[in-house]
């Protein structure tokens, strides 16, 4: 990334939108995580010079990071979807409870907190095309969290 975003701190974040739902109604069907990308694209899409090019661009990997979100937990409770935007940046926060093994996990800002190997490529590989920062965090007020930074330029690869 040529930019690097303010961290992770939400400090220079605006919100522009969240979505809650129980955890047991998003996990009864796989075709929610499909209904939520597209809902969260369409927002994302907003006050670019091209809105459905850029929201069918970030789709794509906005439907990963929810997909990993569902495949991620099963532990009950809430999860939580944000989007917020910076003057360079639009962020994706997917918060969802941690189960007890993530507990014996170590806490750091690494995508192999929960990830199988071959999830960790798919981030790492997402990163790259979407010039994008992503991380998973583990801490005990949202238990799990998928932070995804994404430049708000539409200059893709």
């Amino acid at each position: 990334m040529e930019e690097e975003a303010s961290g992770f701190d939400d400090h220079a974040f605006v919100p522009m939108v969240s979505l809650e739902m129980n955890l047991a109604m998003f996990k009864s069907r796989w075709q929610l995580c499909d209904g939520i990308t597209e809902y969260l694209s369409e927002i994302l899409g907003q006050s670019h010079s091209d809105p459905a090019r850029y929201s069918n661009f970030l789709s794509v990997a906005a439907n990963e990071l929810v997909e990993l979100a569902f495949r991620s937990t099963r532990a009950p409770g809430r999860i939580r979807f944000g989007l917020y935007r910076s003057a360079t940046f639009n962020r994706l926060r997917i918060a969802f409870p941690r189960e007890d093994a993530f507990d014996r996990q170590p806490v750091a800002g690494s995508a192999e907190l929960v990830t199988k190997s071959e999830e960790t490529v798919l981030l790492r590989d997402l990163a790259t095309i979407f010039r994008a920062a992503i991380r998973i965090e583990e801490d005990d007020v949202h238990g799990m969290q998928i932070i995804a930074d994404f430049p708000s330029r539409e200059d893709f690869q």
